[in-house]
C-alpha cells in the first residue's frame, strides 16, 4: 500500500504544528513558547501576578530581559545607577522594578551597564536568541520583527506575559494564512521600509486582521536580514498577527556563530531542520496579495495612520476626492491634526525634527544607509538651519560598531545628535519627544496622533529619506542624493571602515542566575477543573452606552503612551482618551466621555471598524476597565486588543456595521443597553429587537465562570512536560539559550540545574 501523501503546508502551518501541545474541543490551542523577551513596560504587572500566586518562572533559560522604552538616550559617561540616571519618576520606577524582578526570578538581563543593552527587538536577533522555526513572544506588538528569521513571533499583553512566564505556553486559536508576494526589480532609492509602507497602503491597517502574513517573492529574497526585519517589524501596522519570511542562506549566514545560536554538530542538526521551513508547493493561502516591485517609489506617510501613504513625488490628498463620506471625514480630521493643506506637494512639507532609530530602523545597515546620504552631499554637508536631528542606535553593540566604522563622525560633523541605545522618540515615553505642533520625519513605525509626543506630527520614512530630509529641512526624494555625482563625492570623502558584527559579539554566555526569591512550582496545589476562581464572572451587563464614531481607533488614542509608565493595572481612569478629554489648559473638553450620562458609561459602542489597532499594550483595556467600561461593541477589532480585553474579564462584541450604527444612535439618546453573554444577545431599551452575537466558545466559558487562564493551563502540566521532553530530544538547541544547562522546577520548591 502506498504511503499517504501529506497535505502541503505553509511555513506558518509547520511551525504551528510543531508547537501545539493540546487543542480543546472548541479548537483553542495550547502552544509552547520557545523564546520570551521581557522589558520594563509590559512586565511589572506580570511579575506581580507570579508573586501573588507563588509561581516561579517556568523556563528562565528561555527568557531574556532588557530596558529600552523608558531609558534616557543621553550620554552615560557619568552613569552610576538607574535610580540616579533615570530622572522621570515613573520611568525610573519601571526600570528599577524590572531590575528587582530579574534578580528575584533569576533571569538573564542586559541592563544599562551591559554593552549588549538595547531595543528588545534588536538585541534578540543580534545575540542569536532569535532562531528559525521557533515561537517567540514579547509584550510588545513589534515582536513580529523576529518573523524575518522564519519564526512565529507576535506581541502579547501583560496578562499573557505572565502566562508565558508561569507556563512557557500560550492559549491561541490558529490564524489564517496570508501571502504577500513582491516580485520584480526595485527602482533606485527604494528600501525595505518603502516596500512595507507601500504594502500597508495597499492592504490597509486592517488588511491582515486574523492572519499571519508570509512575505515572498524575488524582492524579499534579495533583502538582507536587517531589511527583512524592518519589513516584518511593521506587519502589525497592516493588522496581521505576525509576519514571516522563510529562512535561507541569508538567514543562516547571519546567525552562524552568534553567541546564543547553536554551535558545532548541534548547528548542523539545526540547519538541517531549518532548511525544511518553507511553504510547500501547493500550500493553501487564505489571502494572496501580489505587488510589482517596480511600482514602488520612495514612500512617506501624510496622515495619522500607517496606511496614509503617498509617493514622495506625490501630493497631500484632497478630502474632496474621496467619495465615501466616512473616509472623507477621516482624511479631513487627519489633515487638520497634521496641519497640512490639500494638494501640497510632499516635497514642500517643512520639518522641525528628524529621528533615525526605533526597532524598525536602528541597525547597522540603517545607519550606514543614512550616513551614505550625508556623505553624498559632500564634506561640508550640514543639517538644515533650525532643524534638530538625532540618530539613536538600536543597541550598545550597534553603537560600538557604528563608531568603529566612523559613522558617528559622519553624523556629528553634519550636526546630528549621536545618542545612546534605546527606543527614544519612537513613542515619547522618555525625554525624547516632539513638542505640540512640531513636525518630524521619523524612521519609526507609527504616525498615530500624539505617538511621538502630544500634538506631534509624524511622517514615516526610510533612514535614507530621513537623512535627506535632515539636510534639506523638508521631506525630500532621496534620489536627489543618488547618482554618479553623489557616488563621486562619497569616493572623495572620508574612508569608512566596514566592520563585522562578530568583532563585538564577544561577551561570555553565562547561565541565568539563581533566583533571589525562589518560589516552588508546587507550593500551592493546582486548581481542579471546578475550583472557585478570584477572577470576576461576566454574565450580563446593563448600563449607559457611550457612542464613538472613530475609524481605526488605535491604542495610542485610547491611552497615550505617556501614561504607560505604571507598575499596577489600575489608576488609569483619567488617562483614558486623555488627548480628547483634556484640553491644553488642563480643563475637561466637551468630549463625549466628559458629558452626562456618559461619565457613568459601562458599555462603549463604536460604529467604525478596527477598534484597538496598534500596540499590544494591555494598558488600553485597563484604562477602559478603570473608567467602568466592561464591554466594547464594534464592527471589528484588532486581534491583540481583543485578546487583552478577555484577559481582563471584559467582553468585546462584534456586530455588523449597521447594527453598531443603530446602537450608537440609541446611545446618543442616552438609552441603556444590556449585553447578555449567556444568551449571546444585545438588548435595547428602545424596545427594538435584540441583536444576537457570536463569541469564541472557550472565551465565553472562561468569562461566564470567572476562570483564570493560567490556572486552567497548569491543569495540563503533565502534557507540557511531555512536550518539553520531546522538544529537547528533537531540537536540543532550544534548551538553555546556548547555555550549558537549563534550570527546571522540581517538587519541594528549589529548582535544579540539568546538564
Amino acid at each position: 500500500m502506498p504511503a499517504p501523501v501529506s497535505k502541503p503546508r505553509t511555513l506558518y502551518d509547520k511551525i504551528w504544528d510543531d508547537h501545539v501541545i493540546d487543542i480543546d474541543e472548541n479548537g483553542q490551542g495550547l502552544i509552547y513558547v520557545d523564546r520570551h523577551l521581557v522589558f520594563e513596560v509590559s512586565s511589572p504587572q506580570a511579575f506581580e501576578g507570579l508573586r501573588t500566586a507563588g509561581r516561579p518562572v517556568r523556563r528562565p533559560d528561555c527568557t531574556l530581559a532588557t530596558v529600552d522604552h523608558n531609558i534616557p538616550t543621553v550620554s552615560r559617561k557619568n552613569f552610576t545607577t538607574v535610580e540616579d540616571f533615570v530622572r522621570q519618576p515613573d520611568s525610573r520606577a519601571q526600570c528599577m522594578t524590572l531590575e528587582e524582578n530579574v534578580k528575584a526570578f533569576g533571569l538573564t538581563y542586559f541592563g544599562m551597564t551591559d554593552r549588549r543593552q538595547g531595543i528588545v527587538h534588536v538585541i534578540g536577533p543580534e545575540e542569536g536568541f532569535t532562531l528559525p522555526g521557533i515561537t517567540l513572544m514579547c509584550g510588545d506588538s513589534h515582536t513580529s520583527t523576529h518573523g524575518a528569521f522564519g519564526a512565529l513571533a507576535f506581541g502579547i499583553g501583560s496578562s499573557e506575559v505572565e502566562h508565558v512566564l508561569a507556563t512557557q505556553t500560550l492559549l491561541q486559536r490558529k490564524s489564517k494564512n496570508m501571502r504577500v508576494t513582491v516580485d520584480g526589480t526595485l527602482v533606485e532609492g527604494v528600501t525595505a521600509k518603502d516596500v512595507v509602507l507601500h504594502i500597508i497602503g495597499v492592504i490597509g491597517t486592517a488588511g491582515g486582521t486574523g492572519c499571519v502574513i508570509e512575505y515572498a517573492g524575488s524582492v524579499v529574497r534579495g533583502f538582507s536580514m536587517e531589511a527583512r526585519m524592518s519589513m516584518c517589524n511593521m506587519t502589525i501596522e497592516g493588522g496581521a498577527r505576525a509576519g514571516m519570511i522563510a529562512p535561507d542562506e541569508t538567514t543562516f549566514n547571519y546567525l552562524r556563530n552568534r553567541p546564543l545560536a547553536p554551535k558545532g554538530e548541534v548547528w548542523d542538526r539545526a540547519e538541517a531542520h531549518w532548511r525544511t521551513l518553507n511553504s510547500d508547493e501547493g500550500a493553501k493561502f487564505d489571502v494572496e496579495v501580489n505587488i510589482r516591485g517596480g511600482d514602488i517609489v520612495p514612500t512617506v506617510t501624510w496622515g495619522t495612520s500607517p496606511e496614509d501613504v503617498v509617493p514622495i513625488t506625490g501630493k497631500v490628498p484632497d478630502p474632496a476626492s474621496f467619495s465615501d463620506a466616512g473616509k472623507r471625514a477621516a482624511v479631513e480630521r487627519a489633515l487638520k491634526y497634521m496641519g497640512l493643506v490639500p494638494n501640497t506637494p510632499m516635497e514642500e512639507v517643512k520639518l522641525d525634527k528628524v529621528f533615525i532609530g526605533s526597532c524598525t530602523n536602528s541597525r547597522i545597515e540603517d545607519l550606514r544607509s543614512a550616513a551614505k546620504i550625508v556623505l553624498s552631499a559632500g564634506p561640508e554637508a550640514k543639517i538644515a538651519d533650525g532643524l534638530y536631528a538625532m540618530v539613536v542606535p538600536g543597541s550598545g553593540l550597534v553603537k560600538q560598531q557604528a563608531e568603529t566604522e566612523g559613522l558617528d563622525a559622519v553624523f556629528k560633523r553634519a550636526g546630528f545628535d549621536w545618542r545612546e541605545a534605546g527606543c527614544s522618540m519612537c513613542l515619547g515615553m522618555n525625554e525624547d519627544k516632539l513638542v505640540s505642533g512640531e513636525r518630524c520625519a521619523s524612521t519609526s513605525n507609527r504616525n498615530f496622533e500624539g505617538r511621538q509626543g502630544p500634538g506631534g506630527r509624524t511622517h514615516l520614512v526610510s533612514p535614507a529619506m530621513a537623512a535627506a530630509a535632515a539636510l534639506t529641512g523638508k521631506l525630500t526624494d532621496v534620489r536627489r542624493f543618488l547618482g554618479a555625482e553623489a557616488e563621486a563625492r562619497i569616493a572623495a570623502g572620508p574612508k569608512l571602515k566596514l566592520a563585522s558584527a562578530a568583532e563585538f559579539l564577544t561577551d561570555p554566555v553565562l547561565p541565568p542566575p539563581e533566583p533571589t526569591e525562589p518560589m516552588g512550582a508546587t507550593e500551592r496545589a493546582l486548581p481542579t477543573a471546578d475550583a472557585p476562581s478570584n477572577v470576576a464572572k461576566f454574565t450580563a451587563l446593563k448600563g449607559i452606552a457611550v457612542p464613538l464614531h472613530i475609524e481605526n481607533l488605535d491604542t495610542d488614542k485610547i491611552l497615550p503612551g505617556r501614561f504607560l509608565k505604571v507598575i499596577k493595572r489600575t489608576g488609569l481612569k483619567d488617562a483614558l482618551f486623555a488627548d480628547l478629554r483634556w484640553g491644553a489648559d488642563g480643563q475637561l473638553t466637551d468630549f463625549v466621555l466628559n458629558r452626562e450620562p456618559y461619565t457613568r458609561a459601562r458599555i462603549l459602542v463604536c460604529d467604525k471598524p478596527n477598534f484597538g489597532c496598534g500596540s499590544s499594550r494591555e494598558h488600553a483595556p485597563w484604562a477602559l476597565k478603570d473608567f467602568g467600561i466592561m464591554c466594547v461593541i464594534a464592527p471589528s477589532f484588532a486581534e491583540i486588543f481583543m485578546n487583552n480585553t478577555y484577559q481582563n474579564g471584559m467582553l468585546p462584541v462584534i456586530l455588523f456595521t449597521e447594527q453598531c450604527a443603530a446602537l450608537a444612535a440609541e446611545a446618543e439618546q442616552g438609552l441603556e443597553l444590556e449585553v447578555d453573554l449567556e444568551k449571546q444577545e444585545v438588548r435595547r431599551a428602545s424596545g427594538q429587537p435584540a441583536f444576537p452575537f457570536a463569541v469564541d466558545a472557550f472565551r465565553r466559558h472562561c468569562l461566564l465562570n470567572g476562570l483564570d487562564d493560567i490556572g486552567l493551563t497548569l491543569q495540563r502540566t503533565a502534557l507540557i512536560e511531555q512536550f518539553e521532553q520531546r522538544r529537547s530530544e528533537m531540537w536540543p538547541w532550544l534548551d538553555g539559550l546556548g547555555y550549558k544547562g537549563k534550570r527546571i522546577p522540581v517538587t519541594g520548591g528549589k529548582a535544579k540545574l540539568e546538564w
